[in-house]
């Protein structure tokens, strides 16, 4: 069975105006790092939101909490900016049993091109295909659980929580 992926936005997805200096959405740049990792899982890809995550509401959780409820792949990805993605993955552990779902971003534009997004995405992949069902935050080749996890805003890491 494929493994789901829903795009939200977040630093994964920004691009970069050269001229006014803003980053900016335009399309998921998913396809391309699935061709450009030679991904062989086979994936079914699904915009739910082009967002940074700061601007995410409970609305938008409620969506994202909808969709991975209601697609019948029970092994999914979501892309999700860094800054809220703990807080994400948290509503998704108290509202979406039975599914294994791992939360992914990165720390550095994909098309500024010496992104994390990459390598970040491929060990989501790997992750969401053996972990057992529950929900996780996969950065840095690292996993952590959705409610032992945090953004270590000093250090722009990861890290697991007691």
């Amino acid at each position: 069975m494929a493994v789901r992926i829903f795009i939200t936005g977040g630093t994964f997805d920004k691009e970069y105006n050269e001229l006014t200096g803003q980053l900016f959405f335009k399309d998921t740049h998913i396809d391309d790092l699935l061709v450009l990792g030679r991904c062989k899982v086979e994936v079914a890809v699904h915009t739910l939101m082009m967002i940074d995550s700061l601007e995410m509401s409970d609305q938008d959780r409620d969506l994202i909490t909808t969709q991975c409820n209601s697609c019948t792949e029970d092994r999914i990805v979501i892309t999700h900016g860094t800054d809220t993605m703990a807080q994400t993955a948290s509503v998704l552990a108290a509202k979406v049993p039975n599914k294994t779902i791992v939360l992914t971003g990165a720390m550095i534009p994909i098309k500024f091109g010496s992104s994390d997004g990459l390598f970040n995405l491929g060990s989501a992949l790997a992750f969401a295909q053996t972990l057992p069902h529950g929900v996780y935050v996969a950065m840095n080749g690292r996993w952590f659980a959705a409610n032992r996890v945090r953004k270590n805003k000093e250090t722009g890491m990861f890290e697991e929580t007691n």
